[in-house]
């Protein structure tokens, strides 16, 4: 089984960069998840331990890689739910999408999801999608931008990019014209900020994309 690349490990934490492609949790397709992997990392690193708690407190999507945490305990678990729930965790996203968009931006959107997709919907049909944006460069009619989520819904970059015609290269469930390698999107989780669940201190981590970005 892979070991996942650790960014911090403390009595409370497990933070891992999760490549893009993997599960975070089981599925019908009964293929690896990340969870396992860091239990099994935790088993071999601890082997004094008779139970291995993580919990999971977000996700990612299966083709989107980057900052993911774990709790170790129950209270850390507690904690970190609630900063999610609460939207005091801060997430800044790395993409790439198609053709040149603007310098920056702030986008307030409603969403509606239905099954495993989900759109853009008319005033008062859907939640509320909010987000930050700014370019960071632009290459071959790429834009690589940085992203600030202030709402986490269901897909919400991949739908609000798409909307406006900038969909993430290799989202072609949203439109998108150019590939980006197998189970693999052009989105990566660069960063995460919480607050520590028992120190109380303020933790940023941050991960790199794999090195096929750079192409």
């Amino acid at each position: 089984m892979k070991t996942p690349e650790v960014l911090f490990l403390d009595n409370d934490l497990l933070v891992v960069s999760k490549p893009a492609g993997t599960l975070i949790q089981g599925d019908r397709t009964g293929d690896p998840t990340l969870l396992e992997q860091a239990h099994e990392y935790l088993r071999r690193k601890f082997p004094s331990l008779d139970i291995v708690y993580l919990g999971l407190v977000h996700r990612l999507d299966r083709p989107t890689s980057g900052v993911t945490v774990f709790a170790r305990t129950p209270k850390a678990a507690a904690h970190l739910s609630a900063q999610f729930y609460n939207r005091t965790a801060r997430k800044t996203y790395w993409a790439l999408v198609e053709g040149k968009v603007p310098d920056e931006g702030n986008w307030t959107d409603e969403i509606v999801r239905i099954g495993g997709t989900s759109r853009v919907a008319r005033r008062g049909e859907g939640q509320e999608a909010k987000l930050y944006f700014r370019r960071l460069d632009y290459h071959n009619d790429i834009s690589w931008v940085e992203i600030e989520l202030h709402t986490g819904r269901h897909h919400q970059i991949r739908v609000q990019f798409a909307y406006r015609g900038h969909p993430v290269v290799g989202d072609l469930r949203y439109g998108a014209e150019m590939k980006f390698g197998q189970k693999a999107l052009a989105l990566h989780a660069r960063a995460l900020t919480i607050t520590h669940p028992t120190q109380g201190t303020e933790l940023t981590f941050t991960a790199e994309p794999a090195h096929h970005w750079q192409k």
